[in-house]
């Protein structure tokens, strides 16, 4: 058996036309649900799926080929960006570049 429903607290509302609101009192009968249920269920159903598909990256097999290899070959960083984590890791007490652990992208393999 599913989950226990929530409670419903917060109200919506919205202005339909006639036919609007005809139409989905149709298709709540058709399921066997009030407007309401058809409605939320409705609304719900399709909020998980717009959210699901925009939240998905989706990348061709080129732009999935190029970013697996900057994963796993990262580039060299910049002086700039070297300068500016060195900066990082003494405002914050890490130590400098020669004192750290070497990453797994330093060590050689």
């Amino acid at each position: 058996m599913g989950a226990p429903a929530k409670p419903r607290s917060e109200r919506l509302e919205a202005r339909v036309s006639s036919e609007q609101k005809a139409l989905f009192q149709r298709a709540a009968e058709l399921q066997g649900r009030t407007l309401t249920d058809f409605v939320i269920a409705s609304v719900h159903e399709s909020a998980v799926k717009t959210i699901t598909e925009l939240a998905t990256v989706r990348l061709t097999t080129a732009d999935s080929c190029a970013f697996a290899e900057a994963l796993l070959h990262p580039r060299e960083p910049v002086p700039e960006l070297r300068a500016a984590a060195e900066r990082y890791r003494k405002m914050v007490g890490g130590g400098s570049d020669r004192e750290r652990e070497p990453a797994l992208s330093d060590r050689s393999t």
